[in-house]
């Protein structure tokens, strides 16, 4: 029954498998949610069921509320989207294979038929009901990005060349760690050496994004080429620039960089949602996503640099966490080969074993499937603490596994090498020996049928077919925002004005739309705001990046129309976009003395108007920071309640761990005095029949039939017969104790169950109730930071009106 797995943070993986009976077992496999923390491995050939496996354990983790970035080099994450409650013939019919229902002598309205009958089946046989489908699709939004490619939604890559943030600018390690991978992928990108000590380019890009990112500025590709052109520096260690790396050689680095961003194809990368872990794993209203980011469309190069610049916005995501012992996200990648080999370095590497190494504080759960155990770098994988290892191809795939997991593990001695190779050459088709460090012993089990249809690679214009609702959406939105004000665009282009030297200048990047560009002038201004509340335990700084137009004279700054710039202010860089025009700009803007009188005015609307809305959790007496969405409140919510249920559901096993420890010592002596009571009965019925037996034999061969001995021995033997029935009754005794303690333990494991139960319904983050309050900055803390010259980029439309592209 479906209550035997469904369990508070037990995810549902299978059963147990009996290899001598070559069947499953009545015992399900449910694995804790929070052994993930420690990472997980799992290897297996094709048509081992590995795909299954991990498709498996990301529907639980769907279903208990947790998010998941996956990377998918062959497209069968995406299978994902395609579960359907109703497991009707017309709903599978769009997905199966015509090629394949022809080679069965099927219709595809038969084929459809027939597999969602198997489907069917399937899932009743492993005791999962559809309502569970519909449980997954409620639980967890499911998207395809495909960077470089329209298939699937966008992703830019752009904001990978954006400021990672305080806490890795903070952390010089950190930060070397960041830029040495993004410029490693970016020179492999272009078929460049990547050597960190040797290669020229190397160094020289590594100096231009620390310096960029250390002031705050973003790097997009275009203002990445003119840095290499004339770079913020004149020295690179004891030498001069010229020496270390000439004038020519540069600018044959900056075409090649032109070329990568002049090529048709590369457009699709800088569209689509940026590249944000937060954004990818919550939606706005903070319900749990799995993004799949889909790379099988692209070259090793192109594969190789997505792959190291999403890693590098997890680990850069994981550090902005506060630490638990709770899972609060999963990072999937269904095919590791080649990106964590044992020897080689590249780019994705380093990144993939920080994450390793440092994920688990944050709850950052990483689970690593490969299908070639040979080439894999099993050091790195010793942070792993449960693998899953399914069916091999050759012998030599099986001892370089056997040797890899036993030294990931330390030299395990509960791990006998001979019966690990006994165990692995026998598995079949979803057969997979479990190994979790937390256990004993590892365990075989046979995998659960998925929720979801496994479809197999989806090719590209199925993936549109997906996501082209979501897309449709989008776009619907986009054109309502730029026709919410059109305006005239002025018809005569203007070059770039001149500054006052001490005046900041950034131009906001252009996202939407296309055709010519017009920059306008608007003013960004930054500012410190703290709020204070001790009865709500606040005490928090917001940093504020607010743009706001000039007046019609250009004397005087709208505060009053501003918007938040803080996405925007991220992407900033410091060149415009080639063939771009500027409106005019008012003379006064020109003036620095100007931008101090613009500071002090916003200062003063700051503290007149500034008001943090912020939501307060009376249950769990927390409440949101500055600036934090209820989206991004209710997913920290979650994460709260699901560190307290953990919390609660390991006091209250504690509670009953004595009651469970007595009832199996009674249970053990119970058991043991029913084999000594059966001994003794054996012993009984042999010691009577040898009697029986000897005193008739002597009756027999005797010299008197009858005699006094005979006799005696005649009626000791039927008083030894008649204890036999005495006999009896102890063993029953014995048996019907041991079934008395038996039904008292599964009595009190229910009880254990029901009250873990309740602790699921009490801590439901659906139930959560929030309250609104407003709190005003205090006025001696308010400091307003930089206020800066920021040229915002209008798109000209085939109709002559003009919409905002940023």
């Amino acid at each position: 029954m479906h209550s035997d797995y469904e369990k508070l943070g037990m995810f549902y993986l299978g059963r147990e498998y009996d290899p001598a009976g070559t069947a499953t077992t009545d015992t399900p496999i449910l694995y804790d949610s929070k052994d993930l923390t420690t990472h997980a491995v799992c290897v297996g050939m094709t048509g081992s069921g590995k795909t299954g496996l991990c498709l498996a354990m990301l529907e639980e983790a769907a279903i208990d509320g947790i998010p998941a970035i996956c990377i998918d080099p062959k497209g069968d994450i995406g299978n994902l989207l395609l579960n359907f409650p109703a497991l009707s013939a017309d709903e599978f019919k769009p997905w199966v294979d015509p090629a394949e229902a022809e080679r069965r002598g099927l219709s595809v309205d038969q084929f459809a038929a027939q597999t969602a009958d198997t489907w069917r089946k399937g899932l009743a046989e492993w005791d999962q009901e559809p309502s569970r489908i519909a449980r997954l699709r409620d639980a967890v939004d499911v998207a395809i990005y495909t960077p470089g490619a329209s298939s699937g939604l966008g992703l830019s890559v752009l904001r990978s060349l954006a400021s990672p943030g305080a806490e890795a600018l903070a952390d010089p390690a950190a930060l070397r760690e960041q830029i040495g991978s993004t410029v490693a992928a970016l020179l492999a990108l272009l078929d460049r050496d990547a050597d960190p000590v040797n290669s020229r380019d190397y160094i020289l890009l590594a100096r231009i994004i620390e310096q960029s990112w250390s002031a705050g500025v973003a790097l997009d590709l275009a203002g990445l080429i003119n840095a290499i052109q004339k770079p913020p520096f004149d020295k690179v260690g004891a030498f001069d620039l010229e020496t270390f790396h000439p004038a020519k050689d540069r600018l044959q680095l900056a075409m090649a960089v032109n070329a990568l961003l002049a090529s048709p194809g590369f457009a699709a990368w800088m569209e689509g949602e940026p590249l944000d872990a937060q954004r990818l794993l919550y939606t706005p209203e903070g319900k749990p996503r799995i993004a799949v980011i889909s790379i099988a469309h692209l070259p090793d190069a192109e594969r190789m640099f997505i792959v190291t610049l999403v890693l590098n916005e997890l680990v850069a995501w994981m550090r902005r966490q506060s630490g638990t012992g709770s899972l609060r996200a999963l990072f999937y990648m269904d095919e590791i080969f080649g990106y964590f080999p044992p020897t080689a370095n590249p780019p994705s590497k380093q990144p993939m074993l920080t994450l390793l190494k440092q994920a688990r504080a944050f709850g950052l759960g990483c689970v690593l499937a490969t299908q070639n155990p040979v080439d894999l770098d099993y050091r790195g994988l010793g942070n792993a603490g449960t693998w899953l290892i399914g069916r091999l191809q050759t012998e030599r795939d099986r001892l370089r596994v056997i040797e890899g997991l036993t030294s990931a593990l330390g030299g395990d001695n509960t791990l006998d090498r001979s019966e690990l190779a006994q165990l692995m050459s026998s598995l079949t088709p979803r057969v997979f020996l479990l190994r979790n460090a937390k256990e004993d012993a590892p365990r075989l089990m046979k995998t659960r049928w998925t929720l979801s249809y496994l479809r197999g690679p989806l090719t590209a214009p199925e993936i549109a077919k997906l996501m082209a609702p979501r897309k449709h959406a989008s776009a619907a939105a986009s054109a309502a925002t730029a026709s919410a004000a059109p305006t005239i665009m002025d018809s005569v282009p203007a070059s770039r004005p001149p500054l006052a030297p001490s005046i900041r200048e950034y131009f906001l990047p252009p996202i939407n739309g296309s055709g010519a560009i017009e920059y306008r002038p608007m003013i960004l201004g930054a500012a410190r705001l703290h709020y204070i509340d001790a009865r709500l335990g606040v005490d928090a700084w917001q940093t504020l990046h607010l743009l706001a137009p000039l007046s019609d004279d250009g004397h005087e700054v709208l505060w009053a129309e501003t918007r938040d710039a803080g996405a925007l202010r991220s992407q900033a860089t410091a060149t415009p976009a080639d063939g771009s025009s500027f409106s005019a700009l008012p003379g006064v803007a020109s003036r620095a003395d100007s931008y101090a009188d613009w500071g002090k005015a916003l200062a003063a609307h700051l503290y007149e108007t500034a008001r943090n809305s912020l939501l307060v959790c009376d249950a769990l007496k927390q409440c949101s920071n500055p600036g934090e969405s209820e989206g991004e409140f209710r997913t920290r919510l979650g994460q709260s309640l699901r560190e307290s249920r953990d919390a609660q559901i390991e006091k209250l096993r504690a509670s009953y761990a004595p009651r469970f420890a007595t009832l199996q010592d009674r249970l053990a002596r119970a058991q043991a005095r029913g084999e000594r009571e059966r001994s003794q009965l054996s012993q009984q019925k042999l010691q009577t029949a040898v009697s029986i037996g000897a005193t008739i034999l002597g009756a027999f061969l005797g010299k008197r039939a009858l005699s006094a001995t005979s006799m005696g021995r005649a009626a000791t033997a039927v008083r030894t017969a008649g204890r036999i029935g005495q006999q009896q009754q102890d063993v029953e005794h014995a048996d019907e104790s041991v079934a008395a303690v038996e039904q008292r333990s599964a009595e009190l494991q229910r009880q254990c169950e029901v009250e873990i139960a309740a602790l699921g319904t009490s801590l439901d983050p659906a139930g959560i109730t929030l309250r609104s309050v407003q709190l005003a900055p205090r006025k001696s803390d308010l400091a307003i930071g930089e206020v800066a010259l920021a040229w915002l980029p209008w798109r000209m439309g085939a109709d002559g009106f003009a919409a905002p592209a940023a």
